[in-house]
């Protein structure tokens, strides 16, 4: 059923794209939200997942060891921020498959050999910021991405402001603007103590958080600490862009897995 429901979006796309122009997001060019030459320079932007989390400040200790490991699986410019800050902004389902594809490989390279019963847990999406998109797009993007993961679990167990929420989009978290233009300290101030686990499905159980943005950290390491608060065994983050470049020490090769 989700197969055809994609298949539906798709062809009603595709029609669209004949009664209403689309351009490319990235290039201007006609017909497609993401061209394909679009396409593939965004699967070489996100061909190699990277360990992110050395350019988060609030994931990293002052001694320099990791407080929350994190996976990314681009670094936040060129085509793939074009895409994604269109995506968040409209929705649209052709934007929403490359990069659910992208965000998959990502967690493909986070997770252990054999799976590991890991839980993936997805951020909430804040009351204000969900009102004004009318939907959520961590939550879009991963129920996207678990159709390319065989045997992936979500748990959609976090939430804020006392709302609740489910993989459809839903709305999560508090009150309030969005997190765009603060500083570090701003940032974790306002996401402090913003969350919460609002089923105990997770206690006990290894989890990974997913996130879209990776920029100082305060969000993922809320959501860390609500999970571990909840009882759950916090393995780390995959996040489909990060803001900053990784540090060398923590880029590809063997040091990719949580």
């Amino acid at each position: 059923m989700l197969r055809f429901a994609d298949q539906v979006a798709g062809a009603w796309e595709d029609l669209m794209a004949l009664a209403v122009p689309v351009d490319c997001v990235c290039c201007g060019a006609e017909d497609r939200a993401l061209c394909v030459q679009c396409q593939r320079r965004l699967r070489f932007l996100t061909r190699e997942p990277f360990r992110a989390e050395s350019g988060a400040p609030a994931l990293m200790d002052v001694d320099g060891s990791v407080l929350l490991p994190v996976v990314a699986a681009g670094v936040y410019r060129e085509e793939l921020a074009q895409s994604l800050l269109s995506f968040k902004r409209h929705g649209q389902q052709h934007l929403r498959q490359c990069l659910a594809g992208a965000l998959a490989g990502a967690v493909r390279a986070a997770m252990p050999d054999d799976g590991g019963g890991v839980v993936l847990v997805p951020v909430p999406t804040g009351t204000a910021a969900y009102l004004s998109r009318g939907f959520s797009p961590v939550h879009l993007l991963l129920s996207g991405a678990v159709r390319h993961l065989p045997g992936a679990v979500v748990a959609d167990v976090l939430a804020g402001g006392g709302r609740e929420g489910w993989l459809s989009g839903r709305p999560h978290g508090s009150s309030g603007g969005g997190q765009k233009g603060l500083g570090r300290g701003a940032r974790a101030s306002r996401v402090r103590g913003s969350m919460r686990v609002r089923r105990p499905d997770v206690a006990g159980r290894r989890c990974i958080i997913v996130d879209d943005v990776l920029t100082t950290g305060a969000t993922l390491s809320e959501a860390a600490r609500a999970l571990r608060a909840g009882e759950a065994k916090v393995a780390g983050a995959v996040v489909l862009a990060a803001a900053r470049p990784p540090d060398a020490a923590f880029a590809g090769g063997a040091a990719v897995p949580l």
